[in-house]
């Protein structure tokens, strides 16, 4: 345990910080899966929305969420054409 003030707080943020990014990456993770599962316009159009969001924010990295966006649109344009 920190014994210097500043270190202390440090902790505190970094339990918070950890908790919201925890929960932003598990919300990514569940729209993705969602949008698998549905194959709906509107559930893809849903995790995308999702995916800049974290993107944004830094969740997740900008590559990944643009590879992640890519695999959905391939598999609905796939799932609409057969």
């Amino acid at each position: 345990m920190p014994r210097i003030k500043s270190a202390k707080k440090r902790m505190r943020q970094a339990k918070g910080r950890t908790a919201r990014n925890r929960a932003g990456r598990s919300a990514i993770k569940t729209a993705v899966k969602n949008a698998r599962a549905a194959l709906t316009k509107e559930s893809v159009a849903a995790a995308i929305q999702v995916l800049d969001r974290g993107a944004r924010k830094g969740l997740i990295h900008r590559n990944a969420a643009a590879r992640k966006k890519a695999r959905l649109a391939r598999r609905l344009a796939v799932a609409k054409k057969g």
